[in-house]
């Protein structure tokens, strides 16, 4: 049976290009915004899109929709970036990380009366987080754990790379740079990876084993030229410095096709019909926006990738 995956704020899935070619299956997608949904739409047909992530827990404990072997979301970043207000989770957007906690809960729950392994849970956003003046990766990481209060840092903010052991989950998070994973970007995200199920150590799937290579991620080209990190407004503001290049000929804008590159999707994968236009017509705007709320395709990979072998421990031992 392969192993399936339900994916929350799922943009233009990353995750199923990283994980489809490894022979993992989408469950179902939870997707709200107008054009990413069109991209998946086009894309998986078959995958149904069901929208709003907050009520997906209900849906899952009635048996209304599947309970898969893993759950992969990026909840939106604004409230922790340092580009954004920093509200944390007093803002709504942050306020879905709590959301996708008890999602996680309900699927361990049904999967619990099923007699199958808890599911393995990954998580990205960007390194705001672990400042945030709330502590809301403390609270995520509370809730995650089981505990009935936040957990706090040694320091005044929490470690690039850490774990948790609680009874209840063992959670494991590291900032990796999408720079070193093959792709010409800068791109410092938070990658969480927790279970409580007993053959799966996510620590083993994040980190790896004394005398293995560092960089053992497969590296970028010397010759690469590093895009910065790509945002959602970088391709529709005229004064954003990142969404031009500066070349012997003058100035350019970054074309699409270079973000989708950079963010390891294939050329034109977000050329598609939309709003009565046919693919070849579609606007540039949305196309910029999706990609750059998106995850770097070549990181995701790794992590399924690690995923996979941690099911089978003595595998890793080579990864």
């Amino acid at each position: 049976m392969p192993i399936t995956y339900g994916s929350v704020c799922s943009g233009i899935e990353a995750a199923t290009m990283a994980w489809h070619p490894l022979g993992m299956r989408a469950t179902w997608f939870a997707e709200i915004e107008a054009f990413p949904s069109a991209v998946l739409a086009h894309h998986h047909p078959n995958t149904p899109n069901l929208g709003d992530m907050t009520k997906l827990g209900a849906q899952v404990l009635a048996g209304k929709i599947a309970a898969p072997d893993v759950l992969v979301g990026g909840t939106l970043c604004q409230a922790f970036s340092l580009a954004g207000m920093r509200q944390g989770l007093l803002d709504p957007h942050g306020a879905l990380t709590i959301k996708y906690v008890e999602l996680a809960d309900a699927v361990d729950y049904v999967r619990a009366g099923q007699r199958k392994p808890a599911c393995v849970l990954t998580w990205e956003n960007v390194p705001g987080v672990l400042s945030d003046k709330g502590n809301a990766f403390g609270c995520f990481l509370g809730a995650l754990a089981g505990e009935d209060c936040e957990l706090q840092p040694s320091g005044k903010k929490w470690p690039d790379a850490g774990c948790v052991y609680q009874p209840k989950r063992t959670i494991a998070w590291r900032v990796l740079d999408a720079q070193y994973f093959g792709v010409a970007q800068r791109r410092r995200r938070v990658f969480v990876v927790a279970s409580a199920r007993d053959r799966l150590d996510p620590i083993e799937v994040l980190f790896e084993r004394e005398g293995v290579r560092r960089d053992s991620p497969p590296g970028r080209p010397a010759e690469y030229a590093l895009h910065p990190t790509l945002t959602a407004q970088g391709g529709g503001s005229l004064d954003d410095r990142e969404a031009y290049v500066l070349e012997p000929g003058g100035l350019r804008r970054t074309s699409v096709i270079e973000w989708e590159r950079c963010q390891g999707f294939p050329d034109n994968y977000t050329q598609i019909p939309w709003r009565g236009k046919t693919a070849s017509e579609c606007p540039d705007g949305p196309r910029y926006k999706a990609i750059g709320n998106s995850k770097a395709v070549t990181v995701v990979r790794w992590i399924g990738m690690r995923i996979l072998a941690a099911r089978q421990p003595n595998n890793l031992r080579n990864q």
